[in-house]
């Protein structure tokens, strides 16, 4: 697994805004991918690090309870994502 907040940045680094400009579809959904993506742990999003201090909610309660929903909602977004970006385009 690899930190959102990396991965951005390399990929940032690794693709050209020549070849791929700011609205084109590589961007949009690695921000998509980037952020919703960090929901799925806990400690993947700044909000939830906060969450865990302010709220005591403890990592593996939420891996238990709420991970494998966060991966559905994760799937299921970028699923319609993708087939909304092929209707549109």
């Amino acid at each position: 697994m690899v930190s959102n907040v990396p991965l951005v940045a390399a990929s940032m680094g690794m693709y050209s805004l020549m070849q791929y400009p700011p609205d084109h579809f590589l961007w949009e959904f690695l921000a998509y991918c980037a952020g919703t993506g960090g929901s799925i742990l806990i400690i993947g999003s700044a909000a939830g690090v906060a969450a865990m201090g302010l709220e005591k909610i403890r990592f593996f309660w939420y891996v238990k309870k709420i991970s494998g929903l966060a991966l559905a909602g994760y799937f299921s977004g970028a699923g319609v994502y993708l087939v909304q970006y092929q209707l549109l385009h």
